[in-house]
């Protein structure tokens, strides 16, 4: 359970990153706290999308990873995130990214924000 909220909070601090550097990965709300609230929401989205999704699409695309020497990963991750505000938009979260482009840079950030959340934050498994 530990691991579970770790992640959830480094998703949500990377989402929040991404957010504040890009200006057409748009988080809405009347104030701080809906806001922080949504986030939450969106990084727990993001989560299952990444849990759920990505293993099959990575088994998929596993002949793209070896002939792109692991650059679609890159495309792979910003799919992630790009579903992830479709899912946004159906559940009425007011979270959006606008086009595949901003998509692999929110990505990249996301990837290296998480990556350093992770290793900062505690983990259950010691």
């Amino acid at each position: 359970m530990k691991n579970f909220v770790v992640k959830t909070i480094a998703n949500a601090a990377a989402l929040a990153v991404a957010v504040w550097l890009l200006d057409k990965i748009t988080l809405t709300g009347d104030s701080t706290g809906k806001k922080i609230g949504t986030l939450i929401v969106v990084a727990l989205l993001f989560g299952l999308v990444n849990f759920l999704v990505k293993p099959v699409v990575k088994v998929l695309t596993f002949p793209l990873f070896i002939l792109t020497l692991g650059l679609i990963t890159l495309v792979v991750n910003a799919l992630m995130l790009l579903l992830t505000s479709w899912l946004s938009d159906k559940l009425d979260v007011s979270f959006h990214v606008d086009g595949f482009g901003t998509a692999v840079l929110g990505g990249l950030i996301i990837s290296i924000v998480s990556w350093a959340m992770n290793v900062v934050l505690p983990d259950d498994k010691d």
